[in-house]
């Protein structure tokens, strides 16, 4: 553990009340100036400390930042986040970095989180708005022993994981997902989900599953052509949500999930993800890569592949496309 956070922790358990310089360097068998240094790198770090030449400190308000110390205090996972966190003030995508860390052996559970990042992405390789300190943009590497075909399936998982955390978490109500791996509410995105995947002949080597979560950003900060489009959970209530919350309870919620995927199979997480999604029966556009097909969802099979009656009676398996709600 490093000083700077031995004395964040005894600035902690002050609850509330003033720690003197003297107690602090006395407790930490170190000068009063490099007591202060700390405090000074603590509050680059965005925690609000009151300092007094007779009281000593305060600490008046956590930081936001997403710092891996913040992260795991209080963190219930026994792996997700619990193996490593790699935090990033800025990065290009987590997912690029978690990709490169995954290659390099890292252990399942390990987390990629950032402030901002200059290349996020989406789907089709779509760019991801990702203004610093406003969102989560986090990625995880998992290493399950499954088919390759069975990939697809960790996507509509997470998704679930998302939707808990934003039920579970805010006083958002009305979530619904869109097939496969956007979250939206009252029909705008909040989050979106990139499941990525490295093989080895016929075996998974790994699978880094990034998510975008918009938290405190506000309207005004929305590029032009997404804001008719997204949303976040600042603009939903109108107040500011922790990050650091919202974060711990999404990394619980996917490891519930996963150690749901893995011990009970995917039939529950299907099932769940069905009455979150609300698709089944509605009629739809799908945007291929190479054409569109319109018709009627009449289900989502065992492998997370959407089944669309087509208007003209054929029925099709789509592995890939977008979805969007045609009116009758």
């Amino acid at each position: 553990m490093s000083t700077k956070h031995q004395l964040l922790i005894y600035l902690k358990e002050g609850k509330d009340t003033w720690v003197s310089g003297e107690y602090l360097a006395h407790r930490m068998a170190i000068s009063r100036t490099a007591i202060w240094k700390h405090i000074r790198n603590l509050k680059e770090d965005g925690y609000i400390i009151e300092s007094s030449p007779k009281k000593g400190y305060l600490l008046r308000q956590s930081s936001d930042l997403l710092l891996v110390n913040e992260i795991q205090e209080g963190l219930t996972t026994i792996i997700f986040g619990k193996v490593d966190i790699a935090y990033f003030r800025e990065t290009d995508s987590t997912n690029l970095r978690a990709k490169l860390l995954a290659s390099d052996g890292a252990p399942e559970g390990t987390v990629v989180v950032a402030e901002s990042q200059t290349r996020g992405r989406g789907r089709r390789g779509r760019s991801w708005f990702s203004p610093s300190g406003e969102g989560i943009y986090t990625s995880i590497i998992l290493r399950p022993s499954i088919s390759p075909n069975e990939a697809p399936k960790l996507t509509l998982m997470a998704s679930v994981a998302v939707a808990e955390t934003l039920l579970s978490m805010t006083s958002l109500k009305n979530i619904n997902i869109k097939w496969p791996n956007d979250i939206l509410i009252n029909g705008r995105k909040i989050a979106g989900i990139l499941t990525e995947i490295s093989m080895e002949m016929d075996r998974i080597d790994y699978i880094v599953v990034g998510v975008g979560i918009n938290v405190n950003t506000p309207y005004k900060s929305l590029p032009l052509d997404i804001q008719d489009i997204a949303t976040s959970v600042l603009m939903e209530t109108g107040k500011p949500f922790p990050r650091i919350a919202l974060l711990r309870a999404y990394l619980e919620w996917l490891e519930i999930y996963y150690d749901t995927f893995k011990t009970r199979g995917f039939e529950p997480i299907m099932n769940r993800w069905k009455s979150l999604a609300d698709i089944v029966g509605h009629r739809v556009s799908v945007d291929m890569i190479d054409r569109v097909r319109v018709g009627e969802v009449i289900d989502i099979d065992k492998d997370g592949f959407l089944i669309l009656k087509e208007d003209a009676g054929s029925i099709e398996r789509i592995i890939s496309g977008d979805v969007t709600l045609v009116n009758n």
